[in-house]
């Protein structure tokens, strides 16, 4: 079992702005609990005793839900990556000093699933690959670029979504590697795996890079949209009357949070009215006010309201 991993974190999510103004992805909120305690938690569950989190966009965000991970059974150290994002190549590139065992685990951090961890380190083992690519059938192929396999398990390209991706597979973010699948990157060089250097690796060594195929669930936040289908999914209460709750939240007994999603530190006032919105980090509700489909974000001591557009 494959007990090492490098989480990467450093992302600037622009696809879930407003949220990722106020937070990095992965320390956004899912159902209560940040999304990178979640993965820290399931990787501890699944062996993994030390982890590397790469940082870049609002990192104390992150830090400060993580610290040394001490308190979820891990061992936490952190790979900097300033003043440019290396990417999903680069990134890893750089934290190899950090990684103390080869292979180690690769974790996407703004994903959930719930990958066998042990069978995808055994089937890397046994086959020998460079990476070898958690995959589940590509049931959105309009939505999702996709896997190709060979017959053998091998992978043998990366496909844009669309009609080409059809019958493909859906990388969901988990992968164990070899620390030499990135010996063709400097380190401190911007650099991609799927779309750069994975590629020149299937082109150079056919079978380098495998897939791992599996049912597991995962789940997508890359928009606004995917956060709240995730978060109903963790959340049973809703779209039911409720709310998914954060720390230090303080609401009014006579207000009505409906199918709402409340960060850290939020308070709503008397008889307020709040349906299906996303109360960030510190967001003021006044007595008697009333939101709908929206996200409220508390800025210079002001409450701004952006348009929210979900299912």
């Amino acid at each position: 079992m494959i007990a090492h991993a490098l989480i990467l974190t450093a992302g600037l999510g622009t696809r879930l702005r407003p949220l990722t103004d106020i937070r990095a992805k992965p320390a956004i909120p899912v159902a209560g609990e940040p999304m990178i305690r979640r993965i820290v938690r399931w990787l501890v569950f699944g062996g993994v005793t030390d982890v590397v989190l790469n940082l870049h966009h609002l990192p104390e965000t992150i830090t400060s839900l993580v610290g040394d991970g001490s308190d979820l059974g891990a061992r936490v150290r952190y790979s900097w990556e300033q003043p440019v994002i290396l990417g999903s190549g680069g990134g890893p590139r750089l934290a190899l000093p950090l990684i103390e065992e080869d292979p180690f685990l690769i974790i996407n951090g703004d994903t959930l699933t719930d990958v066998d961890l042990a069978a995808l380190s055994d089937a890397h083992a046994r086959s020998g690959a460079l990476a070898t690519l958690a995959l589940v059938p590509n049931r959105h192929f309009e939505r999702y670029g996709g896997v190709v396999l060979g017959a053998d398990g091998s992978v043998t390209c990366f496909v844009h979504r669309g009609p080409s991706a059809k019958d493909s597979y859906h990388y969901i973010g988990v992968q164990a590697v070899r620390a030499n699948a990135f010996s063709a990157i400097r380190a401190g060089d911007v650099a991609r795996s799927i779309g750069g250097v994975y590629d020149a690796i299937i082109s150079n060594r056919p079978g380098a890079i495998r897939g791992f195929v599996t049912e597991a669930a995962f789940w997508d936040v890359g928009t606004v949209a995917d956060y709240w289908e995730t978060t109903r999914a963790f959340s049973p209460q809703l779209p039911a009357e409720g709310r998914s709750p954060g720390r230090a939240s303080r609401v009014d007994p006579t207000a009505r949070i409906i199918d709402s999603i409340l960060w850290d530190d939020v308070e709503v006032g008397a008889r307020a009215v709040v349906e299906r919105c996303i109360l960030t980090d510190g967001a003021r509700i006044p007595d008697d006010a009333a939101y709908r489909d929206v996200i409220l974000m508390q800025q210079d001591g002001d409450l701004v309201a952006a348009e929210l557009r979900v299912p």
